[in-house]
């Protein structure tokens, strides 16, 4: 049988990662959660993971730079992106880096399933 994929959670609000946590858990994958882009990128999970869902900002590097960094590593990892803000400039950078996805935060957790199904997908 094969191992469920797994989806690493990179959120530096705890609540937000352990909701992420539960949410992705409840779906039948497996998570790997991190409270920063450096651990992320520091974790041997970033090779093994099937798709990222990240915040945008966040202390340090933010999510759309640790997208950027995975994209020019060659990496070919879905990221869904989710931001207080996603104003314009902020999706438009989200694009540029090459994000799956961007949500507004609240997001609608049927929303954010469906887009981490079509990403896995993809």
């Amino acid at each position: 049988m094969a191992e469920a994929p797994l989806i690493s959670v990179v959120d530096d609000d705890e609540g937000v990662r352990r909701s992420l946590d539960g949410l992705v858990r409840s779906l039948g994958y497996r998570v790997a959660a991190f409270a920063c882009a450096e651990d992320f990128l520091a974790s041997p999970d970033r090779h093994r993971c099937a798709c990222i869902i990240s915040d945008v900002q966040m202390p340090g590097m933010s999510g759309i730079e640790m997208t950027a960094a995975l994209g020019e590593a060659g990496s070919r990892v879905p990221v869904i992106l989710i931001s207080a803000l996603p104003d314009r400039d902020t999706r438009a950078q989200a694009d540029a880096a090459g994000a799956y996805d961007l949500f507004r935060k609240p997001f609608d957790g049927d929303a954010l399933v469906d887009c981490l199904d079509h990403a896995l997908a993809a």
